[in-house]
């Protein structure tokens, strides 16, 4: 379905690039809804951690999910996590071949997260850069994941982005403040359709 995209070694994509790994989840939700298959992308030597994200015309929600990790080559990742942000996301009904051709895709392509070391909540927030930085939260069984651009679309400042981040986690909102859970911070690129099925942009958080 699409050929290995091979990365600069500063692991950057083009926007040709990004646009062909848009187009590749776009296929893989349409071939899975159709045929009740996953597809087979020729992989890339390359893993990366990657989200899809859907949304619809308007702008709303549509399903999101990813690998944070990079534990598949970067086709494959795409792929996999395009239909299950398609059929698995537990927020919404699953997406019908009908309704994909209205939906916008988007991809984030993210770095390795880096752990954050930290001596107190303040100097914590201090080193979160809205924008830039996605988030993960690890603490016991909880764990958390926000992308960068999901606080500067919501207008959140650090300790907005922190709290948002443990109610993702299932703990309550001001829990960074009170304990001391894990938090790792990655970047990521960001490709979006334009128009459903249309011309692909890189967006900046």
């Amino acid at each position: 379905m699409l050929g290995a995209v091979a990365t600069s070694k500063s692991g950057r994509l083009s926007l040709s690039q990004g646009a062909a790994l848009v187009a590749l989840a776009r296929k893989s939700i349409a071939h899975y809804l159709k045929n009740c298959e996953v597809p087979r992308p020729k992989p890339s030597s390359q893993p990366r951690g990657v989200f899809v994200t859907l949304h619809s015309s308007s702008g709303k929600l549509r399903g999101c999910i990813g690998f944070p990790f990079p534990i598949k080559p970067l086709e494959e990742a795409v792929a996999g996590a395009a239909i299950a942000a398609a059929v698995n996301d537990p927020r919404f009904d699953p997406v019908g071949l009908e309704e994909l051709s209205r939906l916008l895709v988007e991809i984030s392509v993210l770095s390795v997260p880096q752990e954050i070391s930290y001596s107190s909540p303040g100097d914590l927030a201090k080193k979160i850069e809205i924008g830039k930085d996605g988030l993960i939260l690890e603490y016991g069984p909880y764990s958390g994941l926000l992308l960068p651009q999901v606080p500067a679309e919501c207008k959140w400042d650090a300790e907005a982005f922190l709290d948002n981040l443990c109610l993702k986690a299932g703990l309550y909102a001001e829990f960074w403040k009170k304990q001391k859970p894990g938090i790792s911070k990655f970047g990521a690129q960001i490709f979006s359709e334009k128009t459903p099925g249309g011309k692909v942009c890189e967006k900046k958080a």
